[in-house]
């Protein structure tokens, strides 16, 4: 991958600094909207013990928008890097976080301790841990489908298998969560479901604590893989001939984006389509491909595109939220449908 030039460093730097400036505009937007409107002093002084402001202004902001608001910028800069990974390991523009099975295997531990214990007894424990045990329980059906996919992609050279196995892997994980759900009684049905349906809202202060580190540990394997990834870009005999070992570097990237996305989806839930539109909106803002430019690029927007989302699925004003599935999904399909049909195919990956 040739250096970048010196016009380009400049402009380059330009629309970085345009997507910091977005990103502060979306937090702060994030801490003042929802179902009550804060004006902006009252959220700044609510980070002062100090100031004399209203109590429960400083809950709101602190105890819930605040917490949300640093999730949603995590979400988003872990599903849309994980699906930045996987579209450039892959070769496919289609290709997303949740192509090698995570996201159905963070299910299948989520329906298993939802729906397959006795109603009582899930519902208990729910109640009173919050989604902790869900985030646990997530985890392992990710972890355990990882390892897997590790397993396979040790002993299979053609990536293009490796892709169709995950598909399959996904297939066979739903399908066992829809039997659960069939047998699965009315109260813990619902459970699941909402769970489903995208959350950033339940995400609490000491869930960040771990989420966060979880993230870094993802986005530091990313950035130390980002001369491979531009070397894959050419295909893998190119990537052999420049001396990367592909069957390490896959796993370490497909470590990263098991990470990140799997954490995502344990703690809140499964969000489609995020991981698939922001690599392809920062390839055509910034006209490149180039990785060094692309991992921070789609941090970023992923960040400022699901504050955004959640903005929105706040309805500000109003006492209904909507599914944060639903308000990604509204985002992510069009741009995905002007991109084909402005470019007539999508930005070579």
């Amino acid at each position: 991958m040739s250096a970048i030039k010196k016009t380009e460093k400049i402009t380059i730097g330009l629309q970085f600094f345009v997507l910091a400036l977005l990103l502060i505009l979306f937090f702060m937007a994030d801490l003042l909207l929802g179902s009550v409107i804060i004006p902006v002093k009252q959220v700044l002084l609510a980070f002062f013990p100090s100031a004399e402001t209203s109590e429960t202004y400083r809950t709101i902001v602190l105890d819930f928008r605040l917490p949300k608001a640093l999730t949603a910028v995590l979400t988003g800069a872990a599903l849309s890097l994980s699906g930045l990974q996987m579209q450039t390991v892959f070769r496919n523009p289609l290709a997303g976080p949740y192509v090698l099975g995570i996201s159905a295997g963070a299910s299948l531990g989520v329906a298993l301790f939802v729906l397959g214990f006795s109603s009582s007894l899930a519902f208990g424990v729910f109640s009173a841990t919050g989604a902790l045990p869900l985030a646990m329980v997530a985890w392992l059906g990710s972890f355990l489908v990882m390892l897997l996919v590790l397993f396979v992609s040790t002993r299979v050279n053609d990536i293009m298998t490796l892709l169709i196995l995950g598909i399959l892997f996904t297939s066979a994980v739903t399908a066992i969560v829809s039997i659960l759900q069939y047998f699965s009684s009315e109260s813990m049905l619902k459970a699941f479901i909402i769970w489903t349906m995208g959350s950033l809202g339940s995400v609490t202060k000491s869930q960040l604590a771990v989420l966060a580190p979880a993230i870094g540990a993802g986005v530091l394997l990313a950035f130390f893989k980002i001369k491979d990834l531009n070397a894959f870009l050419l295909g893998e005999d190119y990537a052999r001939s420049l001396g990367v070992s592909i069957k390490t570097s896959r796993i370490i990237i497909f470590l990263s984006a098991s990470l990140l996305a799997g954490t995502i989806t344990a703690f809140c839930g499964p969000i489609g389509f995020i991981g698939i539109a922001v690599p392809h909106i920062c390839r055509v803002f910034f006209k490149t491909a180039n990785h060094l430019v692309l991992v921070p690029a789609v941090i970023i927007t992923g960040s400022i595109v699901m504050l955004f989302s959640d903005i929105v699925s706040q309805l500000p004003g109003m006492q209904t939220t909507l599914p944060l599935n639903s308000v990604t999904a509204l985002i992510g399909i069009p741009v995905i449908i002007w991109m084909i049909v402005k470019n007539r195919k999508f930005v070579s990956v």
